[in-house]
């Protein structure tokens, strides 16, 4: 497990050593890393960059006994409503153990073409007894920051698969393709597609897994351009329904590997003129207030993303208390949520018996 008790991993360059790097005094250096304003813009981007060159990090003030009751929540974005149903988890779960939560967005933002350094710096300061990231992409050098700090953490969804020893709390995501895809089976769908987020994300590969997988078992193919990607965003999902419609045999269904994407879906029915349920049934993944907005309402699969965050606290608690988990990786259950936007296919429904 990569926290308290695992391999030290080697001090990392001096200021002194940065100083030199960047060709400047160890002073300079230091009103740098400490935030202050009284250092010229060229003068702070030369010892910026050798900070980031030689992985230099802030060594830390950290001291759990100092600051019991204060944890860390380090969220991708607080733009969306997945985030609220988040920090909604994590803050009642925090409000029962007697903890407070600092919350921090987009660990992984960059300046120009570098990734800003300032959440690590922030970190030490405040002192946190624990933190908990939800869609993060941690960098082996941070990683190793929090291991060798004897920082506990947690991961809530991470993007990529943790290394070996990090506690991590998801969803059944594989699970939740095999339903929804073997929902739309049941209608009589045949030609049924797939819109999922980024290929590299361990959620979306395993949504499209279970989506193969529900094919396979039902004694059908999987069509190769039936799978399409979309990174995640509404924009994007937007054209690659689209793309799916100006095939020569579109689909008569799509699973949308996210509720966000499939707003991106519905849009491009309607600029189609095209109808959902009617002409084409649609699936998405989260079970996020959106998917009860629209109009029709829309079948999705639930993930509980209260609850995991919740329980990414809970284990995180257990880790500042000195415990070791069972397990690294906690899975919670997915299930399908049926509303209006699915309904049998059009062929089948034409040939019913009226």
């Amino acid at each position: 497990m990569v926290r308290a008790g695992s391999a030290s991993v080697a001090a990392g360059p001096t200021l002194a050593v940065v100083a030199r790097e960047a060709g400047v005094s160890v002073p300079t250096a230091s009103k740098v890393v400490n935030g202050r304003e009284d250092v010229a813009p060229e003068t702070r981007r030369r010892v910026t960059e050798a900070l980031d060159r030689l992985g230099y990090v802030r060594r830390p003030r950290f001291d759990a006994a100092k600051a019991p009751g204060l944890v860390d929540l380090v969220v991708h974005s607080l733009e969306n409503s997945r985030s609220g149903a988040v920090l909604h988890g994590v803050e009642q779960a925090a409000y029962e153990a007697g903890l407070e939560v600092v919350v921090s967005a987009g660990l992984n933002r960059t300046r120009g073409d570098r990734p800003e350094r300032g959440w690590l710096d922030k970190l030490t300061v405040r002192g946190s007894a624990g933190v908990l990231f939800n869609l993060a992409e941690l960098s082996p050098a941070q990683y190793a920051w929090l291991n060798h700090h004897r920082i506990p953490f947690v991961l809530i969804d991470p993007v990529h698969e943790p290394p070996a020893g990090v506690v991590s709390v998801g969803a059944a995501n594989w699970q939740g393709g095999v339903s929804a895809t073997e929902h739309l089976l049941a209608l009589g769908h045949e030609r049924i597609a797939v819109i999922a987020g980024h290929r590299r994300r361990m959620c979306s590969s395993a949504r499209v897994a279970g989506y193969r997988s529900a094919l396979a078992a039902a004694g059908s193919w999987h069509r190769a351009e039936y799978v399409r990607h979309a990174g995640a965003e509404e924009p994007t999902a937007r054209l690659r329904m689209h793309e799916l419609l100006d095939l020569p045999e579109p689909p008569t269904a799509v699973f949308v590997c996210s509720d966000r994407m499939a707003l991106g879906v519905y849009s491009a029915l309607a600029e189609r003129g095209l109808r959902v349920p009617d002409d084409i049934s649609v699936v998405g993944f989260d079970d996020l207030p959106e998917a009860r907005w629209v109009t029709p309402a829309l079948t999705t699969v639930r993930q509980p993303l209260g609850e995991m965050a919740a329980t990414a606290l809970r284990l995180l608690v257990r880790m500042m208390q000195g415990e070791r988990p069972e397990g690294t990786r906690t899975e919670l259950s997915t299930r399908l949520v049926g509303r209006a936007s699915t309904a049998a296919p059009p062929a089948a429904r034409s040939a019913a018996p009226r």
